[in-house]
């Protein structure tokens, strides 16, 4: 038997004029008042005070539907009792602008009305939207600029850009057939990448690890160009001895995923055959055509340069000028100016790191730089 929230929750999965009007507003208590207005118009017994605590609880099952309505995006796949299911929370026209799509959801999550208007579908459900390929594909060895680059085209408010976001990743670690895969990566990408604000083009930026799985993305969008961005491999080093990725803790990218055995200790030199599993990845498969390899030294320039003209994107002197800014400040950190640190990083190296480097790297990232240098 449906309560009184849970067809509060329906009402405001179907009304998006309604959801948008109360995702409007963050204060608990206001949006109470308002979500209770809102169900006693619509004849349902719903006072504020269970609002309120329904809210602060996040208590009220999420509804399932075949697919979300526009302007819900997705925040987490799962396994229900033998179903993969994915779970959405309400975006609206809001534009994605954090570094990260997780900082993004993280925002999202906190907000009074995906607290009580929760949502799944099936995987296959994001495929029942229409959708176009994405316009680009970043890859990246990490730490290396991918981030700034993103930032860049998302400072363009014609830009949806998706940066890492974990629904992409949790697709490729499911256990199903490649042919299920292609078609749950694309279906993914559709729901990302939903036009909601009037944006005309889409940049999806993912894990680093997933270059490895560039020969499936080339499946699923065959006529989408990509680009591989890297960097001196001692200055990544450096920074993930720092504070280590993802990718470097097999608990929690496995080694296997990267082709590597896993180590007793994830140490200086786990790290460097991770980053040399990424550069031998994108070098075995560049040559299949459809991308360009970017050097983060010429960043932010090779935006301009060399990855959009690889995508086929003219821009703007409006938007030309707001990537600019963008491209001068800190990208993990927008309120600071960037700076460059790859002299720091260098003189920060020991001579055992450097060893480590050349020994595990070094040919990896000298076959990259051969192979940029007979780009067209």
């Amino acid at each position: 038997m449906t309560t009184g929230l849970e067809a509060l929750r329906d009402l405001i999965l179907d009304d998006a004029a309604l959801s948008q009007a109360l995702d409007a507003i963050a204060d608990p208590e206001a949006f109470a008042a308002r979500a209770a207005e809102a169900a006693r118009a619509a004849g349902l017994p719903v006072e504020a005070d269970e609002v309120r605590a329904a809210v602060r609880t996040a208590s009220i099952p999420p509804a399932e539907r075949a697919i979300a309505p526009p302007g819900w995006l997705p925040a987490e796949v799962s396994d229900l009792d033998g179903r993969t299911v994915v779970g959405w929370r309400w975006f609206g026209p809001r534009r994605l602008t954090a570094p990260f799509y997780a900082d993004d959801l993280m925002e999202a999550g906190y907000r009074p009305l995906n607290r009580l208007a929760r949502l799944q579908t099936p995987l296959p459900g994001p495929a029942e939207r229409s959708a176009r390929p994405p316009d680009g594909l970043v890859f990246h060895m990490s730490r290396c600029g991918s981030t700034l680059a993103a930032q860049m085209l998302a400072a363009a408010p014609a830009n949806v850009v998706i940066s890492e976001a974990p629904p992409i990743d949790a697709v490729l670690r499911l256990a199903i057939e490649d042919d299920a895969k292609v078609a749950a990566l694309r279906a993914m990408v559709a729901a990302l990448g939903q036009a909601r604000a009037g944006e005309t083009r889409l940049f999806v930026k993912l894990d680093c690890w997933h270059v490895r799985d560039l020969p499936l993305f080339r499946r699923a969008f065959p006529d989408t160009p990509w680009v591989f961005v890297y960097r001196e491999p001692v200055e990544v080093l450096v920074s993930h001895l720092r504070r280590r990725g993802v990718q470097m803790i097999p608990e929690l990218v496995p080694s296997a995923r990267l082709g590597l055995a896993t180590p007793a200790t994830p140490d200086a030199d786990y790290c460097a055959q991770v980053l040399a599993a990424l550069c031998e990845a994108a070098a075995r498969h560049y040559p299949a055509g459809g991308g360009r390899l970017v050097n983060h030294a010429d960043l932010p320039e090779a935006l301009f340069t060399a990855i959009l003209p690889g995508f086929g994107v003219a821009l703007s002197d409006d938007e030309t000028t707001a990537m600019r800014a963008a491209g001068a400040r800190d990208a993990k950190a927008p309120g600071q100016d960037y700076v460059p640190d790859g002299e720091a990083k260098r003189r920060e190296a020991a001579d055992d790191l450097r060893a480590i480097s050349e020994r595990r790297v070094g040919d990896a990232y000298r076959r990259l730089e051969a192979l940029r240098a007979d780009q067209p």
